[in-house]
């Protein structure tokens, strides 16, 4: 049944989860290369030492354990399939890539926000050599005791990984494209229409993001940014008729 099933998946979806697996498996196998691998291809922020370019990509493909890797992959496989067949493997690629792109550019903006009330308590250059200080100490598997230096260590040079900005938008794509589709839900016996499973799991996401403020070490907003940049793809396809005129509603 298993193998019938990646069989039938459509080519993007099912490289996209042997990419995850694979990058998941190589960290789970080999240890000493998991700190190397999640330091050079996790996200961290625009002001880290370990920041680079290729993050906004590559942490897409990073996992914090199996069970964040599975519910991310079985979401990706319930819905992405769909999604690309209706889209086309390409644009489906793209779109997944944009959400998850978004996403993180979205979360870091949240972080630049949060750590604006504290750049005006240190000079740029104490300022700064706590975010180097705190680098090395993260490497060693230390922190700084004062909370407030802390807190700017975790927001700089902590990192965020994972699909699920980009699943959020696969999401948002099938409850935009699909919406009256029914739909079941763990822990709810009856079956929710697809549009109100997005309206709500968006909801929360802000709720949650507003509330936790990161406490929580979940990237909320960047699973708000994930369907945000799936509303307005969708919405300037369906205005350039690129699904041949024909809509979901």
């Amino acid at each position: 049944m298993i193998q019938r099933l990646f069989q039938n998946m459509p080519p993007v979806t099912k490289n996209l989860v042997i990419l995850n697996v694979l990058f998941w498996g190589v960290m789970a196998l080999v240890p000493s290369l998991d700190a190397k691998l999640s330091q050079l291809f996790a996200l961290h922020y625009f002001s880290s030492p370990g920041f680079n370019v290729a993050q906004l990509f590559t942490y897409m493909f990073i996992h914090a354990g199996f069970v964040h890797l599975f519910f991310n992959m079985f979401m990706l496989v319930m819905f992405g399939g769909i999604i690309e067949r209706s889209m086309g493997s390409s644009r489906f690629l793209f779109y997944y890539i944009s959400c998850g792109l978004f996403a993180a550019l979205l979360q870091m903006g949240i972080y630049a926000a949060l750590l604006s009330k504290y750049t005006g308590m240190y000079s740029p250059e104490d300022y700064q050599q706590i975010i180097n200080m705190g680098w090395n100490y993260l490497k060693d598997g230390y922190d700084f005791v004062d909370p407030t230096m802390a807190r700017i260590n975790m927001l700089v040079n902590g990192s965020m990984v994972g699909a699920s900005g980009a699943i959020y938008g696969v999401l948002l794509a099938f409850g935009m494209l699909y919406p009256n589709q029914q739909v079941y839900l763990m822990f709810i016996p009856v079956p929710v229409k697809a549009k109100w499973v997005v309206i709500g799991s968006g909801a929360m996401e802000l709720l949650l993001g507003i509330s936790n403020n990161t406490a929580d070490n979940v990237a909320h907003f960047a699973h708000l940014g994930g369907m945000i940049a799936g509303v307005l793809l969708i919405l300037y396809w369906k205005k350039k008729g690129v699904f041949n005129n024909h809509w979901f509603f």
